[in-house]
């Protein structure tokens, strides 16, 4: 029975002590999927009231794992709905990264330290809605140099 114990409390200690793994983001097979065909609409015009994202980091090419920082905005009193944010890499077929960003999603944006990708260009979506229905996106370019 001491044995058992000894022997748990040793496997708990070494899950504990091993080093946190990178959040992988986009996997290799992902990024060679082909690009999206045509264009990727990404503008926003005019006054709306829906809600914002805003891109915050990386700038420019760098290397992985890398943070990648998004900042949400609401109006009129509306509060960002975090259940409502969806992440797409925009790829053909499109590929949802919302069940690995869903951890690091808060009202105020998505904030990930550790985000793992191979190196190259990749266009992702971001969707969001706020307490009002309204809904709000962005399209952004991460750049990742080579290792």
């Amino acid at each position: 029975m001491k044995r058992n114990v000894l022997l748990g409390v040793m496997a708990a200690a070494l899950l504990l002590s091993a080093p946190a793994r990178a959040t992988q983001l986009i996997t290799e097979e992902e990024a060679k999927l082909p690009p999206p065909k045509g264009a990727v609409a990404a503008d926003r015009r005019g006054i709306l009231r829906g809600p914002k994202v805003e891109f915050i980091s990386p700038g420019g090419a760098v290397s992985s794992p890398m943070p990648l920082v998004l900042k949400f905005e609401s109006f009129g009193g509306a509060k960002i709905d975090p259940e409502s944010v969806k992440m797409i890499f925009l790829r053909t077929p499109n590929v949802d990264l919302t069940p690995r960003v869903k951890p690091f999603v808060k009202a105020d944006g998505i904030n990930i330290q550790d985000a793992e990708l191979p190196p190259g260009e990749y266009a992702v979506r971001v969707d969001i809605k706020d307490s009002d229905g309204r809904s709000g996106t962005t399209v952004f370019t991460l750049k990742v140099a080579p290792k």
